[in-house]
């Protein structure tokens, strides 16, 4: 009872909500780059939000499913078609053994996650099912996805058609304001460097991947050179020597020795991991009771929109 992998597309990946917890093994956390994106793929399924599902970078994603069950795509603007027939995104599909699955190339955004009823049957590695493939760990044998792949899934025969209505989806851009916490190193940089820093226009650069986005932009610089090595948080913002931030992320070393002016809000990372290159970053800063706060809501009413449901 499985899918089988025609077509792997772009780079597609097996994850789960991250392992968390290893990092005193040098273990990065790995899973979703779009958090929002993944967990709604697990809630309009009804399953559990760490079920696996697969991270489509891109698109070109083809599978052929030997399995009766229920799918569900959300994330990027990527087309879905079965048997051809394009369906909807944001909505649970039901399919049957010999359907044919296409995802398309993105419109907007760049990440899309496909889901299926009660997760795909992965066996997790320390803890989770995630795939770095810089560490060799998670998902198939610590690599994506290739031709002929089996991915293992239940036979589910019910399961409620739910979908997200288009006034509640986000909307993936190619701006974004991402809200900062600032560090304890950000007495480091002076005034008018942190005013340069909050007051400019970055650009994704072409260099950015699951460890990290690289930025380009007016220079920071700090009155520290470097620094003993330290673990880094997701989110956290590295100016290397020559000022350009990094902004740090699921496949992060946990260690390292740049200076950091804060760390991004984990919601607004989530938005920025489908920025395509080129798009453009803005940064204001946040303080810790409000970042508390944002988190809280969203955590309380994000996944408590109101599900439709197709009869």
């Amino acid at each position: 009872m499985s899918m089988r992998v025609l077509e792997p597309g772009m780079l597609s990946l097996l994850q789960d909500s991250g392992r968390q917890g290893q990092h005193r093994l040098g273990l990065s956390n790995g899973g979703p780059m779009d958090r929002e994106a993944f967990r709604y793929c697990n809630h309009l399924l009804q399953n559990s939000l760490n079920c696996t599902a697969i991270e489509i970078s891109v698109g070109g994603l083809q599978l052929e499913t030997l399995v009766d069950t229920y799918i569900c795509l959300t994330g990027a603007p990527m087309p879905l078609s079965i048997n051809g027939r394009e369906k909807p995104l944001w909505e649970v599909q039901r399919i049957c053994a010999g359907d044919t699955i296409r995802v398309g190339f993105a419109k907007a955004g760049c990440r899309s996650y496909l889901g299926v009823a009660d997760g795909f049957s992965i066996e997790a590695r320390f803890g989770s099912t995630a795939t770095v493939v810089r560490e060799n760990i998670g998902g198939l044998r610590g690599r994506s996805l290739q031709t002929g792949d089996e991915l293992p899934c239940p036979v589910t025969r019910a399961r409620k058609q739910y979908y997200l209505a288009d006034r509640d989806r986000p909307r993936y851009q190619k701006m974004l304001t991402v809200r900062v916490i600032p560090g304890y190193q950000q007495r480091h940089f002076d005034r008018v460097e942190q005013r340069r820093f909050f007051g400019s226009t970055y650009t994704i650069s072409e260099h950015c991947d699951r460890m990290g986005y690289r930025l380009e932009g007016p220079a920071i610089s700090c009155n520290i050179e470097g620094i003993l090595s330290e673990g880094i948080c997701f989110g956290a913002i590295q100016l290397p020597p020559d000022g350009q931030p990094i902004i740090l992320l699921n496949d992060r070393q946990t260690i390292g020795g740049y200076p950091k002016i804060g760390a991004a809000l984990s919601l607004d990372v989530a938005r920025m991991t489908q920025l395509v290159p080129g798009s453009s970053v803005h940064f204001a800063p946040i303080t810790h009771h409000t970042a508390r706060k944002v988190l809280e809501l969203s955590e309380r009413f994000t996944l408590h929109k109101i599900l439709q449901e197709r009869y």
